[in-house]
């Protein structure tokens, strides 16, 4: 829905004559021009000022009578009507603020959805050439470096790979010490370049019987 930025005219008029109310310009109980007066008065339709005085009728300020004009009735209404109207004024702006906020937070989901599809696309095309990639090693049921701790094992020396994170029962342990123990069915996450799997594998398969 479309948030108006200014109030409609018969509403500033009503705002006008509320005004003139208040400030004594106009008592209580004193006629004022009637609708094609008014209207002359203010560049406007006879109509456009029949809502403003409507409007200042529903607000008890004023008593509209038929073809005799209308008559004063509350100077604190009047003042009471300002107010309102200058706390849905401050709500209309909020309203317009939100609004322009909305539109540049839309703005920016769009660029970062266009930049997230750029990096995946790059990130899929050149893959292959990224000089350190991810692997994952199930170490065999017979491995040699089971039971072992990181630490023990060497495995960073003599593999030249470095552990991400070990998948232990459907769990990822991130960033393992050199204290912990490969246990049987853990999965292995290394980071390293293509030359890394043999030497994993090397290091995982169990030792050929002499």
């Amino acid at each position: 829905m479309r948030i108006s930025e200014t109030p409609p005219v018969y509403s500033r008029i009503a705002l006008d004559i509320a005004t003139k109310i208040a400030r004594g310009e106009f008592s209580e109980g004193q006629r004022i021009s009637g609708r094609s007066l008014t209207s002359i008065e203010y560049g406007v339709s006879p109509e456009t000022v029949r809502r403003a005085f409507r409007l200042l009728s529903d607000m008890e300020i004023l008593d509209v009578r038929q073809n005799s004009g209308a008559i004063v009735l509350s100077k604190a209404n009047a003042a009471k009507y300002i107010k309102q109207f200058d706390n849905h004024l401050d709500l209309r702006t909020l309203k317009k603020q939100m609004k322009a906020l909305v539109a540049e937070r839309d703005k920016l989901n769009v660029r970062i959805m266009e930049l997230t599809e750029r990096i995946t696309d790059m990130s899929e095309r050149f893959f292959t050439s990224d000089p350190l990639r991810s692997f994952e090693f199930e170490i065999p049921a017979n491995s040699p470096i089971l039971g072992k701790t990181i630490a023990d094992s060497m495995f960073w020396q003599n593999t030249g790979a470095t552990i991400v994170a070990l998948r232990r029962n459907g769990k990822i342990i991130p960033s393992p010490g050199p204290y912990a123990v490969f246990m049987p069915n853990d999965v292995i996450i290394v980071s390293g370049d293509f030359e890394v799997s043999d030497r994993v594998n090397q290091v995982l398969e169990p030792e050929a019987p002499q």
